[in-house]
């Protein structure tokens, strides 16, 4: 009677202990920053902070939690582990409004941090990077109060309204683009896939972000009042010379007098076709340029072994824009893939975001303007 007594005691405190867990409640996860135009254009220095940190707690504390899981031996140990990392809060993953104001801010600057996304990318530390060297503070620091000043003291809004007109519903897209570069021969025009694509490239933007600040809208309707992002103007000036930074694959443009025009993150080669070394000429710009493939003077794409002509258009291996350099085959060029620059490898060129390109090519002086790759 006494053994029964005990366990069944043990076997109490066990569900009352177990029970105890289960009613734990669980921490709230923080609520994500809401996404509208008023909350980017209010959205300051101290509330990213507070929403970084908060984060970072949460980020310690589940990577913490899975080491737990991992380190367990015992399958009550383990079954214990994994309960308590299932208790905590998922984190939130959208992008951050504070981040798609300062972003924008950093591009009007023509800081460029590739695409506007929101989030606390590779990218976007470099242009912050290259905004502190561009205003002559320390380079590093990262986005501190006095970056912010000097951000912020641009008032005007991140966003702006923008209506979908029927141009831009029913433009010539190819919602199809095969990868192999023998049928992309056989197109007439490598356009956007469709009216999202097209519209997060004319505002600088990620197709995601473009979504998120616009929930419910199909972008199929022309009279659609949506929000965009506000990046403002071209750079002003003349490029006497470009340095492409293989190591920080970055890309700077000076004019005569040695100030930086524009800093723009680039992809720069790879190392089985790497870029060129020295210095170097702009032959010219091209907008919209063909693209000639040919495997017997740079590299093979798939099974393409015989030479090839692919048509013009954004989202062709070129993008836009072709900045010709005087070493044959090899140029400063825009992008199928925005999103991917910096973090890909290229084909021994210079790959921009088209609308970075484009800011280029509008300054540089054919036969003049020089290209130095450094290491």
């Amino acid at each position: 009677m006494g053994v029964v007594s005990k366990c069944a005691a043990v076997a109490l405190g066990l569900l009352v202990s177990w029970s105890a867990a289960a009613a734990e409640p669980r921490p709230a996860p923080p609520p994500p920053a809401e996404l509208t135009s008023q909350a980017v254009d209010s959205a300051d220095f101290d509330g990213w902070r507070a929403r970084s940190d908060t984060r970072a707690k949460a980020d310690a504390e589940r990577k913490a939690a899975e080491e737990a899981v991992a380190k367990a031996r015992k399958k009550k140990d383990k079954a214990a582990a994994r309960e308590r990392l299932a208790r905590l809060p998922k984190p939130e993953d959208g992008p951050d409004p504070f981040l798609v104001r300062t972003q924008v801010l950093l591009d009007r600057a023509h800081a460029s941090p590739g695409v506007i996304d929101g989030r606390d990318g590779d990218n976007f530390k470099k242009a912050v990077r290259a905004f502190r060297e561009m205003r002559g503070m320390a380079i590093e620091g990262g986005l501190d109060p006095e970056v912010w000043a000097a951000l912020s003291a641009d008032k005007a809004p991140a966003l702006k309204p923008y209506v979908i007109y029927s141009e831009d519903v029913n433009g010539r897209y190819e919602d199809k683009l095969p990868a192999d570069y023998a049928k992309l021969a056989k197109l007439k025009w490598l356009g956007y896939r469709d009216a999202v694509e097209m519209l997060s490239e004319r505002f600088h933007m990620d197709p995601p972000l473009l979504r998120a600040l616009n929930p419910g809208v199909d972008f199929k309707t022309a009279g659609v009042t949506i929000q965009v992002t506000d990046v403002g103007g071209f750079a002003e000036g003349t490029v006497r010379r470009i340095t492409v930074d293989k190591k920080l694959g970055e890309l700077r443009a000076y004019d005569d007098a040695g100030k930086i025009l524009m800093i723009a993150p680039a992809t720069i080669g790879s190392p089985d076709t790497p870029s060129p070394e020295g210095e170097m000429t702009i032959n010219g710009a091209f907008p919209d340029p063909h693209y000639i493939y040919d495997p017997k003077k740079n590299f093979q794409q798939g099974k393409n072994r015989r030479k090839l002509t692919l048509p013009p258009g954004p989202n062709g291996p070129v993008g836009s824009m072709w900045i010709d350099l005087s070493k044959p085959t090899y140029g400063i060029h825009g992008t199928p893939e925005p999103s991917q620059i910096s973090k890909t490898a290229s084909h021994g060129c210079v790959r921009l975001t088209n609308w970075d390109a484009a800011e280029l090519a509008r300054m540089i002086e054919p036969k003049v303007t020089e290209v130095e790759f450094v290491d």
